[in-house]
């Protein structure tokens, strides 16, 4: 099915309650994320939790008799995807959550769509620049300023903990159009690829973690709430998230399911509020307002809207339906 021609007539019922399931999952991603390093260096965090979503997606692509991928070509280039998709911006929201609030890096996550485009535009050259797609990166970017708060002074662990989650969403948007202009043209399903880019980055981190951070500590060590955690980011974030999403496109078409990007911040601030007690300054959500202005502005000009990231949350789909209609697929 292609959903470039998907209309958007399902019932509302059909679709509504996946869509907000959808983002409330990956809204709390983050605050598994903060519970996680409370305990865990962010690399065996990170290890776990693709370890436990790529468990998931291979039992999802058993019970749909699908199979991996087998090309070399494809393998070469989830290579590259696992690494800025998965393993390196996973790692950073870590790092970052360490140093600042978990709403606050729900927030940044939101600017994805941002980087996505400038570099469609000049490096991979996917994408046109329109005066309406410049309007909206100035808007974004402005935005950006406003959630840094730039005017306080640059410097302290705050501020290096927002340049990490703003450089986890950097990964994800080189990531993107990487995979649209590589990996455009592969007939596998998304479940396939997923999974395969999952134990692609679960290899890359089993190499990296123990040298950077030593080895993994036992999962009995560990309090039951941060085993919760890791588990509900692998194998829930990581991995069903994934099928409810393929399931949103299906039901409601590409450009309604990428609205779900507009949602995840939201959930993002409410879960850290209400159970991390967590308090943001007055221009944070002002700039992830205008943020949000900026990617609205510069996906105004396309059919549908830039493609977003498993937001925070899991792979990125390489299957041809949704890179060309640019949804959010994780």
């Amino acid at each position: 099915m292609n959903t470039d021609f998907t209309p958007d007539r399902a019932p509302l019922r059909s679709w509504l309650p996946g869509f907000v399931a959808l983002a409330a999952i990956w809204g709390s991603s983050f605050l598994f994320i903060k519970v996680g390093v409370a305990e865990l260096h962010p690399l065996h965090l990170t290890l776990y939790r693709v370890a436990a979503g790529a468990v998931t997606l291979l039992v999802v692509l058993a019970l749909l008799r699908d199979r991996l991928p087998r090309e070399p070509r494809i393998w070469a280039h989830l290579f590259v995807i696992a690494a800025l998709g998965v393993a390196v911006p996973f790692t950073l929201f870590g790092y970052g959550e360490q140093r600042v609030e978990s709403m606050l890096a729900g927030i940044w996550n939101a600017t994805t769509p941002l980087v996505v485009l400038p570099m469609a535009v000049l490096v991979f050259r996917t994408e046109r620049l329109t005066a309406r797609r410049a309007l909206g990166l100035a808007l974004g970017f402005a935005g950006v300023l406003v959630v840094l708060g730039v005017w306080e002074g640059i410097g302290g662990a705050h501020f290096a903990g927002q340049l990490m989650c703003f450089g986890a969403a950097a990964c994800y948007g080189v990531a993107i159009p990487y995979q649209r202009r590589f990996v455009a043209g592969s007939t596998h399903s998304g479940v396939s690829l997923s999974a395969a880019q999952l134990l692609v980055a679960m290899a890359q981190l089993a190499v990296v973690a123990p040298l950077v951070a030593g080895a993994p500590p036992a999962p009995t060590g560990l309090s039951p709430e941060v085993v919760a955690s890791v588990l509900t980011l692998g194998a829930l974030g990581t991995g069903l998230a994934f099928v409810i999403n393929l399931r949103n496109i299906r039901l409601a078409g590409a450009s309604t399911a990428s609205t779900v990007t507009y949602l995840i911040p939201v959930f993002a601030v409410l879960v850290g509020a209400v159970v991390l007690d967590e308090r943001v300054t007055w221009h944070q959500p002002v700039g992830a307002l205008i943020v949000l202005l900026g990617v609205a502005v510069s996906q105004g000009a396309r059919k549908g809207p830039l493609p977003t990231p498993p937001v925070e949350e899991g792979p990125l789909s390489t299957r041809r339906e949704h890179v060309r209609s640019g949804t959010p697929s994780s």
